[in-house]
């Protein structure tokens, strides 16, 4: 089932709409007259039924085992139904074979999740990439279609409803000096915060990373540190997005469903990027905080 959801905006308030959701209105003091939409685009969020946990290992420390180390149990890519051909399982390890595309991502690539929304969590993972490598981990995913003028529906990118763990060899991809005060290095909240201290190990050698989210409060770790904090569903957070490459007037759709990341329920996907470039992913854990 789809849960479609109708946005209106007006020059001199905002106020949003939303049917089956519930999700949250937005406040016309976030916005200023130069950031005023005359209408964001008609979405839908694909709901399916989800993986039960209880199929799943938890180890010694009340972490569940999202993946086994031999297949894609409980994964698939997003916005289909089955796992995209170049995500392959190598010693262990989650693999992206790259293609060199970027985001140009074809038939046999793709971003994929782990089917379970999650709500207050702290996931762990190991991760390495290869020289010059990119990719990034999603948290409180959606998936999103929108349907074009002639009837035509598309699946929106993961990005636009995520939040995004940097992965990245910070030494080799030229996205290290882009945004602004390394705020695209790896374990940053990617083009908003940056990750400090940066303890990033090199290319080819494996990283750990961790993310918690607990009632709005979201950490990044890194390597065994805490490397950023943020607040969901603030002002600052709206700010941050405001000044962003997710801004409302740069990319509404964005803006809308970043704004209220998680939807109504504030959950959703844990998602791994395919940016193109070979990249590992193994240990991946997910303790329940609720």
């Amino acid at each position: 089932m789809k849960k479609v959801i109708y946005l209106f905006a007006t020059l001199l308030i905002t106020t949003a709409f939303v049917a089956c959701t519930g999700g949250a209105q937005r406040s016309a003091e976030t916005q200023s007259e130069d950031t005023m939409q005359t209408e964001t685009p008609q979405y839908s969020v694909i709901e399916k039924p989800q993986v039960d946990l209880s199929k799943f290992e938890t180890d010694s420390e009340g972490y569940i085992v999202i993946f086994n180390g031999k297949d894609f149990t409980g994964w698939r890519g997003y916005g289909r139904d089955d796992v995209p051909g170049k995500w392959t399982i190598e010693d262990g390890a989650i693999k992206f074979n790259g293609s060199g595309g970027g985001e140009a991502q074809d038939g046999d690539g793709g971003d994929i999740i782990f089917d379970h929304k999650f709500k207050n969590f702290e996931l762990l993972l190991d991760w390495k990439v290869s020289k010059g490598g990119n990719s990034g981990i999603f948290y409180l995913a959606q998936e999103v279609t929108t349907t074009d003028n002639d009837g035509n529906e598309r699946v929106e990118p993961i990005y636009i409803s995520s939040p995004e763990y940097q992965v990245l060899d910070n030494e080799n991809h030229p996205d290290a000096k882009l945004g602004k005060d390394n705020n695209r290095q790896s374990a940053s909240l990617y083009d908003m915060i940056p990750a400090v201290p940066q303890n990033q190990n090199p290319f080819g050698e494996w990283n750990t990373a961790k993310i918690m989210v607990y009632r709005g409060t979201v950490v990044h770790g890194q390597n065994n540190e805490n490397v950023l904090e943020y607040h969901l569903w603030t002002q600052k957070w709206t700010d941050m997005l405001q000044a962003s490459k997710f801004s409302q007037d740069k990319w509404p759709l964005a803006f809308e469903l970043l704004n209220n990341v998680g939807g109504s329920n504030r959950e959703g996907f844990i998602g791994l990027q395919d940016h193109g470039d070979d990249v590992w992913y193994r240990n991946i854990r997910v303790k329940i905080l609720d």
